[in-house]
């Protein structure tokens, strides 16, 4: 059977339509699964944060969000559920943290950037970054054991000794040789591989066109380094701070090991103290089966991310205005 011209031309036609379907199938595709992805990375966050506050809801609304952070009693016979001291101490030990390991950090990545030849970075950097791969039981272990004698017989003697006038510094550690100072030491060590990479990156990836221009208005290498490279690359020297900030905040075994685990404030650096993530490890274990020791545990989580969250906001904004 003879068949038309105008058949054949149906048949292409056809033919390129479903081409050009298929076509545009292959090409959403990958579009479809990167976005189901992050739908399903914003859903897992979403239910994560949503199902600790609403465990620890009930707490919250028993004691009040204030009186449960600003109480300093926690008593489960008595229903009372205060945090203060956890909370302190877990600001506390971040802080000194941060003042131990932020500067050695951002140096290490002036140094690594600025004047370390090639072949010394080949070396140096992947042994930084191996430290990320210790486990935090192995820093607990390698801190009572290595470093808690040097502060005892060693570190501790001597610096109040030397800056015992300052009560910061007034009081010796304790025989264990477990503290505020050896918990922040050890956590130091634990976040310089994040400090050190990034804020190496930051600094490398900022233009050379700016390190030609300071030179050839005449700046030393250092003034360029300090108003040229650092303003330029702090909100990625920014950002590795505070992804260390949160870890040290968010670190357990090892805080649970060093930080003394007593029922107080440390005021000064060789005080002993307890954080929020200790009590929660402490606790749980033999409290989750009670609901609402279980929630009050659970409002202890929330607290810490909520803080977390807020310093990360903070954070940003001001590096956000500089």
């Amino acid at each position: 059977m003879h068949k038309s011209p105008l058949f054949f031309f149906s048949l292409d036609k056809t033919e390129e339509m479903n081409n050009m379907t298929i076509s545009r199938l292959e090409s959403l595709t990958p579009k479809f699964v990167f976005a189901f992805c992050t739908a399903l990375t914003v859903f897992i966050t979403l239910f994560f944060i949503g199902f600790i506050f609403y465990i620890a809801y009930p707490t919250f609304e028993s004691q009040g969000v204030i009186n449960f952070i600003t109480g300093s009693k926690w008593d489960y016979a008595e229903h009372i559920y205060g945090i203060r001291i956890y909370f302190l101490g877990t600001l506390i030990l971040t802080v000194v943290t941060l003042a131990l390991s932020v500067p050695i950090g951002v140096f290490t990545a002036i140094f690594l950037s600025e004047f370390a030849s090639p072949r010394l970075v080949s070396i140096v950097k992947p042994l930084i970054e191996l430290l990320v791969g210790i486990p935090s039981v192995v820093y607990g272990i390698f801190g009572y054991f290595v470093l808690g004698p040097l502060f005892v017989n060693y570190i501790s003697p001597l610096t109040v000794s030397l800056l015992g006038l300052i009560p910061f510094f007034s009081t010796e550690i304790n025989v264990r040789g477990v503290s505020l100072a050896l918990a922040s030491t050890v956590l130091a060590i634990m976040i310089l591989p994040t400090i050190i990479s990034m804020s190496e990156d930051s600094i490398r990836s900022v233009e050379d066109a700016y390190r030609e221009a300071s030179f050839a208005l005449g700046a030393t290498h250092w003034e360029t380094i300090s108003k040229v490279l650092l303003p330029t690359a702090s909100k990625g020297i920014m950002a590795a701070v505070i992804l260390g900030m949160m870890r040290a905040m968010g670190e357990t075994m090892a805080i649970v090991m060093l930080f003394g685990g007593s029922n107080n404030i440390p005021t000064t650096f060789f005080g002993t103290g307890t954080a929020m993530t200790t009590k929660i490890l402490s606790d749980v274990s033999f409290k989750i089966a009670d609901a609402e020791a279980r929630s009050a545990i659970f409002a202890i989580a929330a607290v810490l991310f909520a803080t977390e969250i807020l310093f990360v906001g903070l954070a940003r904004a001001i590096g956000g205005r500089k």
